[in-house]
């Protein structure tokens, strides 16, 4: 049951103002009958300032005159439609304003080592915007030329954990196994992939040997066609 803001002193005022009945109060405020009876032997909620509903926009003249003619009929509280939700919204990564100058490195070791990684992802993580990323990326940032691949958890602007979760979910997505399919990427992010435990150190030594395999067979066919040429 929703209350008035102050059901005491709510309480106090209708008392004091009122020929409501106990019940009808009690039950408006949320009180006992014997505590609004109190209330009106002033041996209850003495001291407290009594509350006028009709000011507070929880009542009408109309509703309590009807009361008082009825003493069935209850109080009806009107409900505020500026009330503002229990549900917090949430605010944004706060960086301190002594590290915001290492984001564009925290992006650059991003990119560099965990392409993967959607620039929302990276903006989440880091705190910075998606334009930034781009700059970045595009090399167009205003101090590329000071800008070094840096680790975000070293500079203190994400948690190890929530760097991990986010390399985790990227490479489940859709995105990572398109990009999968060049062997390139594939070898930049391995190394990275082990140091956080997404990639098992074994998988890694089975791709690269796979990967010098090739590599020798191709080499074979260089010089099986050198020979042919002589």
């Amino acid at each position: 049951m929703t209350l008035p803001l102050m059901p005491q002193a709510t309480a106090v005022w209708l008392v004091e103002n009122t020929s409501l009945s106990f019940q009808q109060v009690g039950d408006f405020c949320g009180l006992h009958v014997l505590e609004v009876q109190g209330i009106a032997d002033e041996e209850v909620a003495t001291g407290i300032k009594g509350k006028n509903p009709i000011a507070s926009g929880e009542l009408t003249i109309e509703n309590i005159r009807e009361c008082e003619k009825n003493n069935k009929k209850p109080l009806i509280l009107i409900k505020s439609s500026n009330t503002t939700s229990s549900k917090k919204k949430k605010s944004p990564r706060y960086t301190p304003l002594s590290r915001r100058q290492d984001r564009p490195n925290a992006i650059s070791w991003v990119l560099k080592f965990h392409p993967e990684m959607s620039d929302g992802q990276i903006s989440k993580l880091i705190g910075t915007t998606k334009f930034t990323i781009n700059q970045i990326r595009e090399r167009t940032h205003w101090n590329i030329a000071n800008v070094s691949p840096k680790d975000p958890v070293m500079l203190g602007l994400c948690k190890q954990n929530d760097l991990s979760a986010a390399i985790s979910k990227a490479r489940r997505s859709s995105r990572w196994k398109e990009m999968q399919a060049n062997s390139e990427i594939i070898k930049d992010t391995n190394d990275s992939g082990i140091k956080y435990g997404l990639v098992k150190k074994e998988d890694h030594i089975e791709n690269a040997q796979s990967n010098l395999d090739n590599e020798n067979i191709n080499n074979l066919f260089d010089e099986i066609a050198n020979t042919n040429e002589t």
